[in-house]
């Protein structure tokens, strides 16, 4: 018999549809994440508040992964995989539909609460969805199985930046207010981008100053703008809600041995490999989220590049990242997988070297 045909399948037939629902799971997460990064900058010029208090978005973005991740293991333990799942999505669309109130009453604390409940599901959904897809298959191609899964994150990503590019940053009244600046003041062609920046910041707060109302006409107008595409991802989300609860789901993975929490802490971090792993991925996750929020701010202010004109090259490295997931999926068929990983790592400290030291196009490029 042909060695081919003996070796054991990426996705069992058996499995397909399960791994198809839940690999939506990935896309839907990949959305939130990148929709969400352009409105640290959006929200400081809104709210005409610091780049500090503006990035407390991403802190109630990602606190609510830190805050549920470990609740969201135990309580799918009790249950199961698909509960995991459905409270995700029920706590993903009520997070985004918290928006709605938010941007009605032009509150920036509402926001945040929305955001921290919304990352509360997708906490859930990456807990289930991860040892699920594990699950779906031999335990010899289960690390292809999650890298295929997860090759569809960046999806879900590339949406979320190009309906910030297309439909959020460009449709803000404060862009327009920007744009009128440069066009009244020629001589900013010949400034630094960083003071120009500095110089249209200071002109919208005198203008929040002197024009109270039309400054408040504003934010009103752009908070519905950012509305719009969480509540339609709300629907969506609900959809897929319904989706699941209704989809026979198979009860793979399932652990029924009981935890005892002082032994299981003292065999992790006795594991060197657990404990490196954890290190490295929040350096990563860090290094992801500051990538993908301050290269906004980092083509405004040193390259000189509008809020969306910065977003599209968001898009091109997230077209970089998405190619790169299916090419390593591809070579990890024919390389060790710490071999690749070092190799990455290396390529992306030398580049996060050149962003530091090297300034305008070619730090931005890097």
């Amino acid at each position: 018999m042909d060695a081919k045909s003996d070796s054991p399948k990426v996705v069992p037939a058996q499995f397909l549809y399960p791994f198809i629902l839940v690999t939506t799971l990935f896309a839907l997460w990949g959305f939130a994440n990148d929709v969400t990064n352009p409105l640290v900058r959006a929200f400081k010029e809104i709210f005409l508040i610091s780049n500090a208090q503006s990035s407390l978005v991403q802190w109630a973005f990602y606190g609510g992964y830190a805050t549920m991740a470990i609740p969201a293991a135990l309580v799918i333990r009790k249950l199961s995989f698909k509960w995991g799942i459905l409270i995700g999505l029920g706590l993903y669309a009520a997070g985004a539909l918290l928006t709605i109130p938010a941007s009605t009453m032009m509150a920036f604390n509402i926001f945040l609460v929305g955001f921290y409940v919304l990352t509360f599901g997708l906490a859930f959904l990456e807990t289930s969805a991860n040892p699920y897809i594990l699950s779906m298959g031999p335990a010899e191609t289960a690390t292809r199985r999650l890298n295929l899964a997860q090759a569809f994150n960046p999806i879900g990503s590339l949406t979320g930046m190009l309906v910030a590019s297309m439909f959020i940053l460009p449709n803000l009244k404060v862009a327009e207010f920007r744009q009128q600046q440069l066009e009244a003041h020629p001589e900013y062609a010949n400034m630094l981008p960083s003071v120009v920046d500095g110089l249209i910041n200071e002109s919208l707060e005198a203008f929040a100053a002197a024009h109270p109302e039309e400054h408040l006409a504003m934010q009103a107008h752009d908070l519905a703008v950012v509305r719009i595409p969480y509540v339609i991802i709300a629907l969506v989300v609900i959809a897929v809600l319904i989706l699941f609860a209704v989809s026979r789901m198979p009860d793979t993975g399932r652990e029924e041995e009981k935890i005892e929490l002082g032994p299981l802490m003292r065999h992790l971090f006795n594991n060197f490999h657990y404990v490196g792993g954890v290190v490295a991925q929040t350096f990563y996750v860090g290094a992801q989220i500051m990538c993908w929020t301050f290269i906004i701010h980092y083509g405004m202010t040193l390259v000189g590049l509008t809020a969306a004109q910065a977003q599209n090259y968001n898009i091109v490295a997230m077209c970089l990242f998405l190619t790169s997931r299916f090419i390593c999926t591809f070579i990890l068929r024919y390389l060790n997988p710490g071999i690749l990983l070092g190799a990455l790592a290396i390529g992306g400290l030398l580049l996060t070297l050149g962003a530091i030291f090297v300034q305008a196009w070619r730090g931005f490029g890097a």
